[in-house]
């Protein structure tokens, strides 16, 4: 019986590339939108959140898959659900000692990176059939993408919402800010803006390919 490392897709480009817009967690899969709506009111909340997001779902789906053979079917979920409290764990140290402020920003959001649905997802659907190193190519890529996700809400957020960019003054001071961007309804308008945008531009590349699969088709001669 051949194992799972000569049976698996071989490690491409695609691997790293598919989370950050194929399969972005948020614009297309649709995961973790919580932390997403909750915590990117500023892009400092944005950046502390994908770094300790990073972090969790590299180390631990990396571990995930060292032990995929040694993990009891029967308790996979459970033991997942430790690997990932214990990375949690550790990260939510880390915020305290490097930045206080930031880390009663983020508030429970840290703790809840363990239910978090894109880092177990990962975990039981990826992590556990494919080798350490594809793993952690892949989590890599998920991660960024998730990162793209949150730094673009929170920056739009923060911009609109205050005329400021990581404190520095980007508008006038005559800028009226809205308000409702850095309220919980401005988190679902810009995060559906977001999205909208994103399938107008998949929807584009989809029509173009089909343009040329057609244009290729018609000039081929008649048989």
């Amino acid at each position: 019986m051949s194992s799972p490392e000569k049976t698996e897709m071989p490690l491409t480009l695609d691997v790293f590339t598919a989370g950050l817009w194929k399969e972005n967690p948020v614009f297309v899969m649709m995961l973790g939108l919580c932390p997403t709506l909750a915590v990117t009111n500023t892009l400092e909340n944005s950046l502390g959140m994908s770094a300790a997001t990073i972090f969790v779902l590299v180390g631990s789906n990396a571990l995930v898959s060292s032990l995929r053979h040694l993990i009891p079917k029967q308790i996979r979920i459970i033991a997942y659900i430790i690997i990932i409290a214990s990375f949690v764990t550790v990260v939510d140290y880390l915020i305290q000692a490097v930045s206080l402020d930031l880390h009663n920003k983020l508030g429970a959001f840290i703790q809840l990176i363990v239910v978090n649905c894109l880092i177990l997802g990962r975990a039981e659907a990826y992590a556990s059939k494919n080798s350490v190193n594809k793993t952690i190519i892949s989590a890599l890529g998920m991660g960024l993408g998730f990162s793209l996700a949150l730094v673009a809400l929170g920056s739009v957020r923060e911009l609109l919402g205050s005329g400021q960019l990581l404190g520095f003054q980007v508008f006038s001071l005559n800028f009226e800010p809205w308000v409702v961007m850095i309220l919980p309804p401005g988190g679902f308008i810009v995060l559906g803006s977001w999205l909208l945008l994103f399938n107008y531009l998949q929807q584009r590349k989809t029509d173009k390919i089909t343009a040329m699969q057609a244009a290729s088709h018609c000039s081929l001669p008649p048989s």
